[in-house]
């Protein structure tokens, strides 16, 4: 078994929305404002009785029956987040008790706003390398639970959400995970932080901003290039959904002019590790990514990493 391909997704999000009314009672600001200047919406608010593995088996949940899979068939789990409280047992693992998985392998990732993509490569590589057959890859966080309510400048940002992933090995040799680009800017790592105690959201957003409009685009071509693609041939672009005016922009900048632009943003807010494959998943489960097509999936986030490939749709 030398290639992989992507066997089902699925998505979940707490039923509690926070309008940006709803906001504008907390801190001073407005629905206009938030608008204006990050394109949301609304989000959606986990309670204190919802921890992060509750959210990521939902959503795991969700991708097995999409499958046609019992828990059992898994045998690696890796769920990327930033927003877990407790250190052992780790959320995975967390995730596998909730599901009644048999002995699967489980891994925690962190790389904060780009996990997803990062967790997605490393079951890729796992898998293609024989340590796995089959694996469910997901992406969790609960960022209300670390967020200060009283800024204004993040609070509007933060939404609950999980997303997942089931890859499974295939006698394909290419696949349908391409390639990964990734790494990161160390020396920015001030630009997006979770720190201190409580652990608090923080982040400089013009730095960010800047970074995502001037490099990103360059990066995201290169990851098609890896793939063998041309951004013209992208069917859906789904990045990290940090920022309406940082997506819109950049996919006309890479060139992905044919393809549907995941706009979940708008709905959902910043969901961190959870966003892209909550936005994805959305965008199959609604009909608008045919099958087999090509979608560019792009993190970036914390300590400005980054990670991105091209795969194609179940």
């Amino acid at each position: 078994m030398t290639g992989t391909r992507i066997a089902a997704l699925g998505h979940y999000q707490p039923a509690k929305v926070l309008t940006n009314h709803d906001l504008a009672e907390l801190v001073e600001t407005s629905d206009e404002w938030i608008l204006s200047r990050v394109g949301i919406r609304t989000r959606h608010v986990a309670g204190p009785e919802e921890p992060v593995d509750e959210l990521a088996a939902h959503a795991a949940g969700k991708a097995l029956a999409a499958a046609g899979l019992a828990p059992g068939d898994i045998d690696y789990v890796i769920v990327a987040t930033s927003t877990a409280i407790d250190r052992s047992p780790n959320t995975a693992a967390r995730v596998a008790a909730r599901l009644g998985m048999g002995s699967p392998a489980t891994l925690d990732l962190n790389v904060v706003c780009a996990g997803f993509t990062h967790a997605l490569a490393t079951a890729d590589h796992t898998v293609r390398a024989g340590a796995a057959r089959r694996a469910l890859v997901i992406g969790a966080d609960k960022m209300t639970g670390i967020t200060d309510w009283t800024d204004r400048t993040t609070c509007v940002l933060t939404g609950d959400g999980a997303g997942a992933v089931i890859i499974e090995a295939t006698d394909e040799e290419t696949g349908a995970i391409g390639p990964v680009l990734w790494g990161s800017v160390p020396e920015m790592g001030h630009a997006v932080r979770i720190e201190g105690t409580p652990p608090r959201f923080a982040q400089e957003g013009q730095s960010v901003y800047r970074w995502a409009t001037q490099q990103l685009p360059a990066l995201a071509r290169a990851v098609c290039e890896r793939a063998g693609v041309t951004p013209e041939e992208l069917a859906g672009v789904v990045l990290h959904q940090a920022n309406l005016r940082i997506i819109e922009p950049l996919a006309h900048k890479i060139g992905a002019v044919n393809a549907v632009v995941a706009r979940d943003v708008v709905d959902s807010g910043n969901t961190s590790a959870a966003s892209i494959p909550l936005a994805l998943a959305k965008l199959v489960e609604r009909g608008e990514l045919p099958s087999g097509a090509p979608v560019l999936l792009f993190g970036f986030g914390g300590n400005l990493s980054y990670a991105g490939q091209v795969i194609r749709l179940p």
